[in-house]
């Protein structure tokens, strides 16, 4: 037995922790149920004890696309001829690191969650959005979580950026050609969350850089990261955005939620390209030496 009106269920992948868990939250205090993915059943098993029937775990890891079109057919069976409401693409990783250095297959890595992840989950869950027009019920949405990261790249976190640059490009794309079942496609663009990717930071080996060129700016550079995180907003200011994308009458394309919108966001907007990397530079030490 689920509670939570079916009428109003969403998928969000990445569910354990940060903003997954935070709108599978959200979802729930508006009345929807929830299939919320995981990759461990320590996982699922902490999300049944914490929502109760209101949610039902979905086991899988968005990279395995077999496993992803399991998920949704367990999903299509508990929907019956119901529509989906919202399908949320959350999970996601971050391969920190300068670019010169990283192998292809931590590149690779950082893609194959965060881009062709979203492709796996995108595809398997769009009939149950509407692309199967014999469902009942209006057109479900697809919210994407990208990044401020996602225009505007920095130093050591290019793989993330080029992801998130990569998910801009496919939402906006995957928007245009859903117009056919009226399946709406909605971007939020978050600037520091404080989610446990930034303590990940921390414990990620850097140190293997430390004999390169960017090695002075290693300490620099985690420092700047975790200090982001800890200053950063509450998942929770994202999880009640994701329900407004979801649920507004007339949501727009894209929302950008940064804790200072100016410095973060339109600054850098505004500034020449050239004059934001001599900022990013002398903040980094990466200035040539002549």
């Amino acid at each position: 037995m689920t509670t939570g009106s079916l009428d109003r269920a969403v998928v969000v992948t990445g569910a354990s922790t940060g903003i997954g868990r935070a709108a599978v939250a959200s979802a729930v205090r508006n009345g929807a149920h929830v299939f919320a993915s995981v990759r461990k059943q320590a996982d699922a098993d902490g999300l049944k004890a914490e929502f109760g029937a209101s949610v039902t775990p979905l086991l899988f890891d968005v990279a395995d696309e077999a496993g992803v079109r399991a998920g949704a057919a367990r999903v299509a069976e508990a929907l019956g001829p119901r529509k989906l409401f919202g399908l949320v693409n959350n999970a996601g990783i971050a391969v920190p690191g300068p670019l010169l250095h990283l192998d292809t297959d931590e590149l690779r890595r950082q893609f194959e969650i965060n881009v062709f992840g979203v492709h796996n989950v995108t595809r398997a869950f769009a009939d149950l959005l509407g692309a199967d027009e014999a469902r009942t019920g209006p057109p479900g949405r697809i919210v994407m979580i990208s990044s401020v990261g996602g225009q505007n790249g920095s130093p050591f976190v290019g793989p993330y950026s080029a992801s998130k640059f990569a998910l801009e490009g496919y939402s906006q794309s995957l928007r245009r050609e859903l117009m056919l079942y009226g399946i709406d496609v909605i971007v939020i663009g978050p600037g520091a969350i404080a989610t446990p990717i930034w303590d990940k930071a921390e414990q990620n080996d850097l140190k293997r850089f430390s004999n390169t060129a960017y090695g002075p700016a290693i300490g620099r550079v985690v420092n700047y990261m975790l200090q982001q995180g800890r200053e950063g907003l509450p998942p929770s200011a994202v999880g009640d955005l994701v329900w407004r994308c979801l649920s507004a009458p007339k949501p727009k394309v894209r929302y950008a939620i940064l804790r200072r919108p100016f410095l973060d966001w339109r600054l850098p907007k505004m500034l020449p390209p050239r004059m934001v990397d001599r900022i990013f530079a002398q903040r980094l030490g990466f200035l040539k030496r002549s």
